[in-house]
């Protein structure tokens, strides 16, 4: 008798789930889910290409550009932490951004899991402790002190390391990895500029530096912990296993750089960020503490080193793509190096462009921004809903879910870019004339450099260091992938390429 009811209350139950996981199913329009554990089979099956397979479900929604989904279909979660809503509509990322800005935080999951690393930075922070940071950093942004001091870090980089390891692998036809040179490069300049201290990454032998090495593993292992449930992480964090412990060690190492960094900062002030938020005070009036110093400095280095080489290794990959691009970027480099230094191709190389003339690269800028476009540093980001919400395509936002817009999706999308929105076309940056920069009027078809009260602080630098490099680089050489080599990207958080970009060099002749 007692087994009968069992089974039969097994059955009731199971059939009570069925039913609801029906409902439930009916009303999401992403992908196929399962019971229990919803769409995760799917994501599991193309993890390898997450971003392409994000953007196949958003075409298939027609004009919303907006589904949701699943990932852990049991009653009480599936409304809350198991609930994606994935968009790329610019409507509704305007939403998001900007007019209901508080209402999508970064949130407990992300904050909680980057906060051994971040702790309460600029990057890792909502509410007051976001916007004093925010305010203290926008002042010195705009500062002409601080974009001479990148430059100085820009150029010196460019002309005492980048130049002549490319000469030697030109002179002897020895292929480079490019991306891993333009991570060395920006690394160096982000913590020069942020905390006045050069690690010399880039450097002829190509040295392996403990700091980079230990950042690079702590943001790795940091990044794990958004992938799996936060239990799980906890666990390993607990017992100090795996990569909680490869975490726990990187930190240490990345700990002690920081402190140094600071303390000579103390010392000998200059015109770095750290030396300038060691004279700011936080919501209460007092100086910023050592450890808060230390995680601003940190959080400038993860943001401004990832993003720039990222964007700079596909533009390189889209231009040895198209040749007609690159023509037209050596021709307006050498246009603005004739004006500024006369006709002598030689005066053109001896030195890396400045700031000022980097400024007046306007294709060069356009071709950087279509390679944003399709190739975005930040494929997809993640925010927190805190209320029930309704985006402007009727979308319905149950509080406590996620909300992912796709920045990957929207640069692919015929309803927002036209039907050549898979080319790679600067000239879609470009005013009728050909002559100036114009992004488009809609800025939320375009947010590679965040939108809304977020919007990226460092763009214009950016902008800058990415126009000298790229004109460093493509004013001496013509680039060329090395035969078999395979370009694909790496699934992260940051768009790598799996496998480096490898390339071989031959000298430009420049007339």
């Amino acid at each position: 008798m007692e087994t009968l009811f069992v089974l039969f209350t097994a059955a009731a139950a199971t059939s009570a789930y069925l039913v609801w996981f029906y409902l439930l199913a009916r009303q999401l329009t992403g992908p196929k889910v399962w019971p229990v554990v919803g769409s995760l089979p799917l994501l599991f099956l193309n993890r390898r290409r997450i971003h392409d397979w994000i953007s196949g479900n958003l075409r298939a929604m027609g004009g919303t550009a907006t589904y949701q989904t699943c990932t852990i279909c049991i009653p009480f979660f599936a409304r809350r932490q198991g609930f994606y809503t994935v968009t790329c509509h610019p409507r509704n990322i305007e939403h998001i951004l900007r007019t209901r800005f508080d209402n999508y935080p970064k949130g407990p999951t992300w904050q909680t899991a980057f906060h051994d690393l971040l702790g309460q930075g600029i990057f890792n922070s909502d509410g007051d402790t976001w916007l004093i940071q925010r305010k203290t950093a926008a002042l010195e942004f705009t500062t002409r002190t601080l974009r001479q001091a990148m430059a100085r870090w820009v150029n010196r980089t460019i002309k005492t390391r980048l130049w002549r390891i490319l000469e030697k692998a030109s002179e002897h036809n020895i292929p480079i990895d490019l991306q891993d040179l333009l991570l060395r490069l920006t690394f160096d300049n982000i913590c020069g500029l942020t905390f006045g201290k050069d690690p010399e990454t880039l450097s002829p032998d190509l040295p392996e530096n403990p700091f980079a090495i230990a950042f690079d593993s702590a943001t790795e292992a940091t990044l794990q912990r958004l992938l799996y449930p936060g239990f799980l992480w906890r666990l390993k964090k607990l017992f100090n296993i795996g990569a909680e412990l490869k975490l726990e060690k990187s930190l240490q190492i990345v700990e002690n750089y920081m402190s140094d960094a600071l303390t000579a900062r103390k010392e000998t002030p200059s015109d770095d960020l750290l030396s300038r938020f060691m004279k700011k005070r936080d919501v209460d009036g007092n100086l910023f503490p050592n450890a808060i110093l230390k995680r601003i400095a940190l959080n400038f280095v993860l943001a401004g080193r990832d993003t720039s080489s990222v964007a700079l290794s596909w533009f390189f990959w889209s231009v040895m793509n198209n040749k007609h691009v690159e023509e037209k970027i050596v021709s307006e480099i050498t246009t603005v190096l004739r004006e500024a230094r006369g006709e002598n191709p030689r005066a053109w190389v001896e030195e890396p462009l400045s700031f000022d003339e980097a400024d007046r690269l306007v294709y060069l800028k356009a071709a950087l921004a279509e390679t944003l476009r399709l190739y975005p540093s930040v494929p997809e980001d993640f925010k927190y809903v805190v209320s029930d919400d309704v985006f402007p395509d009727g979308t319905r936002v149950p509080a406590g879910s996620t909300v992912t817009y796709s920045i990957y999706s929207v640069g692919r999308m015929k309803s927002v870019w036209g039907e050549d929105c898979l080319e790679f076309k600067p000239e879609r940056w470009l005013s009728a004339g050909l002559d100036r920069f114009e992004p488009p009027k809609d800025g939320y078809r375009f947010v590679a450099f965040n939108a809304g009260p977020r919007t990226c602080l460092g763009k214009d630098l950016a902008y800058l260091q990415m126009k000298s490099v790229a004109s460093a680089v493509l004013l001496r050489y013509r680039l060329s992938p090395v035969p078999g080599h395979r370009v694909e990207q790496k699934m992260s958080l940051t768009l790598f390429m799996k496998n480096g970009l490898r390339v071989y060099l031959r000298p430009r002749v420049l007339a």
